[in-house]
């Protein structure tokens, strides 16, 4: 039986699932995947060179699927400068059912995505953000861990979902999503049980068919070796910590940063996005670049289609969620 939230309700779709914005993985192909599974598939607008190259991307998803999904837009000027005004004005002009937004503040583009019919969602790795969004009006708050693949993340900042997931379902007043190394029924059992809406994934959706990625990445990501203690936290010296794969590039970076007194001009080459898109989508070399992934590692051990991921993720979390409920003892009996 289908799950139903306040999230699928809200954005009606089937399964109280979301993808989360990758870049360089973010195209058509990985969000129409997912929205035709049930889910809500994302476009990560900065994978796109140009704002109008996004509004392409967004008619193209739509050959693709006619089921709901959205756009993440990450805002960081400092690593990647572009026209965030036009990129924000294209997902209202647009009106697609959901954005994400990733690390700026949501004041400023919230009422013009509001009255555009577009659901805002914040993703929020600490309470004060979750609750600084709310007061700007967002529709839901996505809570992550720090098990999860963040990003630009602040000394003090390093609380994981358990802590985090619980204190925000019961403070805040919007919906709450899950996030950080989610990747099974269990988990998104676990996640509704403490009173979120859903869960978003993005590392397990890379480890699926349909990912638009060099099939080696998705072997490795397979692996029984390549568990949960396969990744790493880099750039926290640059106040912007952010999980990635531990790797021979991910410890270069973090030899350079116990040096002391390093700006990103140094790590740059190593941390490059262009570096992580030719992995991606031409060398598969998952030890030659920085990449983004979470401790979701440590429950991927196949490679199935979106469709089969979600099924199973729902099926077992209804198995969960009903052997929770016999654990309830009727004392009037």
């Amino acid at each position: 039986m289908p799950l139903r939230t306040a999230l699928t309700e809200m954005l009606g779709i089937e399964h109280p699932i979301i993808q989360g914005g990758m870049q360089y993985v973010g195209y058509a192909e990985m969000a129409s995947a997912v929205s035709n599974a049930g889910g809500l598939g994302i476009l990560t607008a900065l994978t796109q060179p140009s704002p109008e190259a996004l509004r392409a991307e967004i008619h193209r998803c739509r050959t693709m699927t006619d089921k709901p999904f959205g756009v993440n837009l990450t805002i960081l000027p400092a690593l990647i400068p572009a026209d965030y005004d036009s990129y924000a004005r294209v997902v209202a002009e647009e009106k697609v059912a959901l954005v994400e937004l990733a690390a700026g503040s949501p004041k400023r583009y919230t009422p013009m995505w509001k009255a555009a019919g577009v659901k805002v969602l914040h993703k929020s790795a600490t309470m004060r953000h979750a609750l600084k969004a709310q007061e700007a009006g967002v529709d839901i708050i996505e809570i992550v861990g720090y098990e999860g693949s963040i990003a630009g993340g602040q000394p003090g900042d390093e609380v994981g979902a358990w802590v985090l997931l619980a204190k925000a379902t019961s403070t805040l007043r919007v919906p709450v999503v899950a996030a950080g190394a989610s990747g099974t029924g269990r988990q998104l059992a676990a996640a509704l049980a403490m009173g979120a809406q859903g869960v978003t994934m993005a590392t397990r959706f890379l480890c699926t068919v349909e990912a638009p990625i060099d099939m080696k990445i998705k072997e490795c990501m397979a692996r029984p070796e390549v568990d949960e203690r396969q990744t790493t936290i880099v750039l926290g010296t640059l106040s912007n910590a952010t999980r990635v794969f531990k790797n021979g590039v991910a410890e270069e970076i973090r030899r350079i940063e116990r040096q002391g007194d390093v700006d990103f001009s140094q790590v740059m080459p190593l941390a490059s996005g262009g570096r992580t898109k030719k992995m991606w989508q031409e060398t598969g070399d998952t030890q030659d670049a920085m990449w983004s992934c979470s401790q979701s590692l440590g429950v991927i051990s196949d490679i199935p289609t979106c469709k089969e991921l979600l099924r199973r993720m729902v099926a077992e979390a209804e198995e969960r969620l009903n052997h929770g409920a016999k654990c309830i003892i009727n004392s009037k009996l």
